[in-house]
C-alpha cells in the first residue's frame, strides 16, 4: 500500500523533490526500523520459546526412550528369570521321579528282603515244630515201649532174676558213664 501510494504521487508530481524530502518515505523508513526493532526480540523471544519446547521435547523424548529401554531390560530379565524358574522346575521334577523311582526300588528290595526273612522264620518255626512233635512222639513211644517192657518183664522173669539184672546194671553204671 505504502510503495502504491509514492508510486502515484510521484507519477503526478514529477518535478517533485528528492525521495529523502518526502514525509512517507521517512514514515515508510521508520516503520521499517519499527518492525526491524521489533522483530528481533519477538524473534529471539519466539526463538527461545521454540528452542525450549524443543529442549522438552528432547527430554521427554529422550526419558521415553530410556524409560522404554528400561522397560525391554525389565522384561528380558523376566523372561530369563522364567526360563530360568522353569528349567529349575523341570529339574526338581526330574529330581523328584529320580529320587521316587530309587525309593521304589529300595522299597521293593525291603519288601522282598522281608517276605524271604519272614519266609525264613515261619520254616524255622515248622522245623522247630516238627522237632518238638517228633521229640514228643519219640518220648511217648519210648515212655510206651518202656512201660511195655516193664509189664513183659514183670510177667515173665522171676524176682531172682529181677534182683540179678539190677545188680548186673548198677555194676556196669560207672563204666557207662565215663
Amino acid at each position: 500500500m505504502i510503495s502504491a501510494a509514492i508510486a502515484a504521487e510521484t507519477a503526478g508530481d514529477a518535478h517533485a523533490t528528492a525521495f529523502y524530502a518526502d514525509p512517507t518515505f521517512w514514515v515508510a523508513v521508520a516503520f521499517i526500523l519499527v518492525i526491524v526493532a521489533f522483530f528481533r526480540p519477538v524473534a529471539r523471544a519466539l526463538t527461545a520459546s521454540l528452542d525450549t519446547r524443543a529442549e522438552q521435547i528432547r527430554t521427554k523424548l529422550e526419558e521415553a526412550r530410556k524409560l522404554r529401554e528400561d522397560a525391554q531390560a525389565l522384561l528380558a530379565e523376566y523372561q530369563r528369570k522364567q526360563r530360568d524358574a522353569m528349567s529349575e522346575a523341570e529339574d526338581i521334577i526330574a529330581h523328584a521321579r529320580t529320587e521316587a523311582d530309587r525309593i521304589r526300588a529300595e522299597s521293593e528290595q525291603a519288601l522282598e528282603e522281608s517276605i524271604k526273612r519272614r519266609e525264613r522264620q515261619a520254616m524255622d518255626r515248622i522245623a522247630h515244630a516238627e522237632a518238638e512233635a517228633m521229640r514228643q512222639v519219640r518220648n511217648q513211644a519210648v515212655d510206651v515201649a518202656v512201660a511195655a517192657a516193664g509189664k513183659l518183664l514183670q510177667e515173665n522173669m522171676s524176682a531172682a532174676k529181677a534182683d540179678a539184672l539190677v545188680d548186673q546194671t548198677i555194676k556196669d553204671l560207672p563204666n557207662k558213664l565215663h
